[in-house]
């Protein structure tokens, strides 16, 4: 069944490369217009470069649609603000919101310094709180939305030298659950997407060092790129997801792997202990040695 979205507004942030470029085009192609938010920096965020919010509103143009560009850092307040004002300025609403923007600059955490993890993080954590708290006066005044956030494997199951990238994605997991609570009653959506390796700059970087480093990451990156996936098999699920059709989808988490979709199962207890009456530190601490500990590599 095919849809349309024509009629609403759409702002998506990180939209200049990558899965958010796809994702814009891909809202711009069912109809909406879009707000191409992107302030051109470097994965780790250095610089800056109008460039890539600009060509990405070019070809929507191009083809038809309507889009404006913005360089607003989400990071701050009133920057994102300005975000979602551009939406509302130029095309008198805000429908679709999708959190995508992000920086990722990996680090064991002996190595980790300050100002990076607070970067990171904030483009992750901060970033989604503020153009969501902007984003849904305007929502619950329509009493229609849909939210998507962009969430990753290393937040929700973690991978080693990732913390600052971990901590932000696995931030959005749990914003992800309570805002869909919060929202639910007024016709708002939130939902999470946590694509499988894509081919996009953070992962072709992550690629390239991994080949650097030789031996066995030299072999994990060879591995990686024979099975990446492209930004494309990523924005359709998000446009999916801000269908009517999927009014009743919040709350969830969604994997894509190429042409395969999945929701993960919420948190469970499979591995348990008890007896009946109250643990001692030292009996507990030889129960729990007994439980078979999933392991880091290949916890699910």
């Amino acid at each position: 069944m095919s849809f349309s979205l024509a009629g609403r507004t759409a702002v998506v942030t990180g939209a200049g490369r990558g899965i958010g470029r796809e994702t814009a085009l891909e809202l711009a192609r069912l109809g909406a217009s879009v707000v191409v938010n992107d302030i051109g920096t470097s994965t780790a965020g250095a610089g800056s470069d109008v460039a890539p919010a600009e060509q990405v509103v070019s070809e929507i143009v191009a083809a038809g649609g309507q889009a404006a560009a913005n360089t607003d850092s989400v990071t701050e307040f009133d920057a994102a603000g300005r975000i979602i004002a551009t939406a509302l300025d130029r095309f008198g609403g805000v429908d679709i919101l999708v959190n995508n923007a992000g920086l990722s600059a990996g680090a064991s955490i002996w190595e980790l310094e300050p100002d990076v993890f607070e970067r990171v993080t904030a483009t992750h954590i901060n970033g989604t709180y503020n153009c969501t708290r902007h984003a849904v006066v305007h929502m619950k005044q329509e009493g229609w939305g849909r939210i998507v956030n962009l969430v990753s494997r290393s937040g929700l199951i973690g991978v080693a030298g990732n913390a600052a990238y971990g901590t932000g994605k696995g931030g959005i997991f749990g914003f992800t659950n309570v805002v869909s609570r919060d929202l639910a009653r007024f016709g708002i959506t939130v939902n999470g997407v946590n694509p499988s390796s894509t081919d996009t700059r953070m992962v072709s970087e992550a690629i390239e060092a991994a080949q650097q480093a030789g031996g066995e990451f030299a072999k994990r990156a060879e591995n990686l790129k024979a099975v990446l996936q492209t930004p494309h098999d990523v924005a359709v699920l998000i446009a999916a997801l801000c269908s009517d059709q999927a009014a009743s989808i919040s709350g969830q988490f969604f994997f894509v792997r190429k042409t395969e979709v999945g929701l993960f199962q919420p948190l469970t207890l499979t591995r348990t202990t008890s007896r009946e009456e109250p643990w001692t530190a030292g009996d507990l601490a030889d129960a729990i040695a007994k439980l078979e500990p999933y392991p880091l590599d290949s916890p699910y």
